[in-house]
């Protein structure tokens, strides 16, 4: 017999049902998308443009989410090989051979049938895209569209509406922009509908605004979510659904659930003891048991980067003027990718304001073979991250495709030595209590 009440049942674990839900629609939907022969947009999720694409009613591919899809799924070493053996290197981004691999086989993928792309829209918000662009561009012969994002001038450092520097890169940004509608134009055969991308802002604007309420609920005690492994399906649904209405119905459902848990008490583990922050890109290869590493120990993940530029900037909770919608598209662009881009290589100055307002006790650094922009510099940030904040800190190294470079064993002594050090900790710090 339960003791939970009807109100509970229905609230509680909703956002990761109803998630994988919506993730295993946008696969059908491209998989029908591919039978037919229709159009699709290839995409990535630091600027998916999602917003201009959704209007020209193109469905939006995004080959890093079908890359670790593969990983998740422990298949994704056929397809690093496959791309290896026609002459990538072991080197490169695992997401790039994996979508490679996706491609020399018609679109064949885990999840379904993933459609050929008519046009391929990207920023320059990591350096891997241009390439990775380039490849459909050379096998598809589809137009390839980079938009140009000026970075911060200082580190970590945005400015802000009203500034002259920043007025001057929004101008630019929104130049950009209707060259993409332009070009979507002459691709899609059809015109601009400004009333319709409207209408898609607004439902940016539900997402946007609920994501942020979500990620700001895990400074609840428990924490109602897991930033790692929950985190991750509600990343899918903030970037495949951006800009439609079950996007945003998904999002009013999502904060709901998780304020109601913050309220009640109800957390992501029955027992955290320990509130940890993930830095880099999760290991795929061996996701649920990377997880269960730090959460047998009653090590909870209450936040991450990745749900920071993997979200594409909507964890911001911008919202569009829908009164100058092209303008005001070009200043969340500007400001969502600058975050993401700082939230990558200047983490370790949100870390420290994030110390005190989440209650902190450790952060984990993941470093990973095969993504050098996540992963360069995440020594150095660890080190000035120390030098501010006594918080312990785990360097653990693995991958976020190939298996091969990764040892669980090796891993699991790692993250043993860390608890074993925050629970002597937690037990000083008690016993300097009670001598008090």
């Amino acid at each position: 017999m339960t003791t939970e009440t009807p109100s509970t049942c229905d609230i509680v674990g909703r956002g990761n049902r109803d998630g994988a839900q919506l993730f295993r629609d946008w696969f059908t939907e491209l998989g029908e998308t591919a039978e037919k022969g229709e159009q699709s947009a290839y995409v990535f999720v630091m600027g998916s443009m999602n917003e201009i694409l959704k209007t020209f009613d193109l469905p939006v591919v995004f080959p890093e989410i079908n890359s670790l899809q593969t990983a998740v799924r422990r298949v994704a070493g056929d397809f690093l090989s496959e791309a290896e053996d026609y002459g990538y290197s072991p080197d490169i981004c695992g997401y790039v051979k994996a979508d490679v691999s996706v491609q020399l086989r018609g679109g064949e993928h885990p999840m379904g049938r993933i459609p050929k792309p008519s046009i391929a829209v990207l920023t320059n918000a990591c350096n891997t895209y241009v390439k990775w662009a380039e490849i459909w561009e050379r096998m598809h012969g589809c137009p390839m569209f980079t938009l140009d994002v000026p970075g911060t001038r200082q580190a970590g450092t945005q400015s802000w509406p009203g500034d002259q520097d920043f007025e001057n890169d929004r101008r630019y940004v929104q130049k950009q922009i209707s060259e993409l509608i332009t070009l979507c134009e002459q691709v899609t055969g059809k015109k601009f509908d400004i009333d319709k991308f409207r209408e898609i802002l607004r439902h940016a604007n539900t997402m946007s605004v609920g994501w942020r309420r979500v990620i700001e609920a895990n400074k609840a005690r428990p924490a109602p979510f897991n930033a790692l492994t929950d985190g991750t399906i509600f990343l899918g649904v903030a970037n495949g659904f951006r800009g439609t209405r079950e996007g945003a119905d998904y999002f009013n459902d999502l904060v709901e659930e998780m304020e109601y848990k913050a309220t009640n008490g109800i957390g992501a583990l029955a027992e955290e003891i320990y509130r940890l922050v993930f830095i880099g890109v999760p290991c795929y290869p061996i996701f649920r048991r990377f997880n269960e590493l730090f959460s047998e120990w009653g090590g909870s993940f209450i936040n991450s980067t990745y749900l920071w530029f993997a979200s594409g900037g909507t964890n911001l909770g911008f919202e569009y003027d829908l009164a100058k919608p092209l303008e005001s598209m070009a200043e969340g662009t500007l400001i969502n990718v600058r975050d993401a881009m700082d939230s990558m290589f200047h983490q370790d100055r949100m870390l420290v304001d994030m110390v005190d307002d989440y209650a902190v006790d450790g952060v984990v650094y993941h470093p990973i073979k095969s993504c050098r922009t996540v992963s360069t510099g995440l020594a150095d940030s660890r080190g000035y991250f120390a030098a501010k904040k006594d918080i312990p800190s785990l360097f653990v190294e693995s991958d976020m495709m190939d298996s091969r470079v990764i040892s669980e064993a090796q891993m699991k002594n790692r993250v043993d030595a860390f608890f074993e050090g925050l629970a002597s900790r937690k037990q000083k710090a008690a016993i300097a209590g009670k001598e008090n």
